[in-house]
């Protein structure tokens, strides 16, 4: 029924309510900062879907976000696409995106993953990895215990100033204090096995090869690992450990892959009808079978071997508008711990 429901709104435009004009665009333009080969199949299935075509531009938020800037009112894009809270936040404080009112994304989406002006439409949890023969399991469950001096140069990162790391400093702010996250990030610095460098697939290949003893990455780049036919990195996955970190506590910190329309959209009834359709069960479909990276539709059915193996877990239920609240605190502590 809820695909029968949603292919009707894609395709009349019906349950659609707000503050957007829907008229039959049959174009639509968007800038996106997401760079995987497999969401060439979301582009095309709207298409078919919808019959309206799909424009965009690739590249890094910041040069997106500045050719918006510079655009101004006579910009050509309808969305905003990008990973990582923090992101969006920046962009929607900007004040470029407009707010939309729509029953399907309200009911599809969780509260806590849409802020007023965007939405989530996939998750990625922050995990610890580990080396048995450097670390003890007890010494690698939460993200407070990596500033534990047990660790003492066994500790790997990426860069403190990347939107990963600050996002995750900033949901700490919100469930342990400014104070305790200070004291947590000059630990954190104090434990650092290298100055921190390289991508998260790079501090993971650094435990597995022993450089490191723990570290933090992103899911989906273990996932990736996981899949892949590749015998050294199935070597890598051999040797690290990954956790599901503070499930006793507030949870395991997830972030965001998330869009939003621009207030100068000159195609928002297409806009409207795609932010849609990122919701329908077989574009959440392609987040997760596609991209490692969870639905954010808890009905859709994931078919990912890498995703099952991790398995269930509890996830910090933060608001992500919330989390985008104490991102520049998190910088400003990360700056004053030293770590960069």
């Amino acid at each position: 029924m809820i695909k029968k429901a949603l292919a009707t709104a894609l395709l009349a435009g019906f349950g659609l309510q707000g503050t957007v004009s829907l008229a039959a665009d049959n174009e639509i333009n968007i800038y996106s900062a997401r760079h995987y080969q497999t969401d060439e199949a979301l582009y095309g299935t709207f298409t078919k879907l919808t019959g309206i075509k799909v424009n965009r531009i690739e590249a890094k938020e910041d040069e997106l976000l500045e050719r918006i800037r510079n655009e101004g009112a006579n910009s050509p894009a309808d969305l905003f696409i990008t990973v990582d809270a923090s992101r969006l936040a920046y962009a929607d404080q900007m004040g470029i995106f407009a707010p939309v009112k729509s029953a399907l994304l309200e009911e599809r989406i969780p509260a806590h993953l849409r802020a007023e002006n965007w939405f989530s439409y996939s998750t990625r949890a922050r995990v610890i990895v580990y080396n048995k023969d450097l670390v003890k399991a007890e010494q690698a469950q939460t993200y407070e215990g990596l500033a534990d001096p047990g660790l003492k140069g066994k500790l790997c990162t990426r860069s403190g100033s990347h939107p990963y790391n600050l996002s995750l400093g900033a949901a700490m702010i919100q469930h342990n204090g400014a104070e305790k996250t200070e004291e947590w990030a000059k630990g954190v610095v104090a434990n650092f096995a290298r100055a921190p460098k390289g991508g998260d697939t790079d501090q993971i290949k650094a435990v597995a090869a022993g450089e490191c003893g723990v570290a933090i990455a992103n899911s989906y780049y273990l996932a990736r690992l996981m899949n892949s036919s590749k015998p050294e990195d199935q070597a890598v996955v051999a040797n690290v450990v990954a956790v599901w970190p503070n499930q006793q506590s507030w949870g395991t910190h997830i972030n965001v892959s998330g869009a939003g329309m621009l207030k100068t959209a000159p195609n928002k009834g297409a806009a409207v009808k795609f932010l849609e359709y990122l919701a329908s069960d077989e574009a959440q479909a392609y987040f997760a079978n596609g991209n490692n990276e969870w639905p954010v539709v808890a009905s859709v059915k994931v078919s990912n071997p890498a995703l099952e193996k991790l398995g269930p877990f509890k996830a910090d239920t933060l608001s992500i508008g919330k989390l985008a609240d104490t991102v520049s605190e998190a910088q400003r502590i990360f700056d004053r711990a030293g770590y960069r």
